[in-house]
């Protein structure tokens, strides 16, 4: 099951991961990036490609 694991202290809180995201897995919380909806991560990696600063890794459990 992918999961989307969001580094907080690379994110700038842009919000591409939102925009990019077709699941509706992102949400911007305290101008920060945060995985809201884990479980529905298709491991599709928009978020991990978009992302400008490569904040976001999505692992495999």
């Amino acid at each position: 099951m992918p999961k989307p694991v969001v580094d907080a202290e690379k994110c700038i809180g842009c919000g591409t991961c939102v925009q990019v995201c077709p699941m509706g897995v992102f949400e911007l919380i305290d101008e920060k990036a945060v995985p809201v909806n884990v479980d529905q991560c298709v491991g599709c990696r928009a978020c991990e490609a978009q992302c400008p600063v490569q904040a976001i890794v999505v692992e495999e459990e």
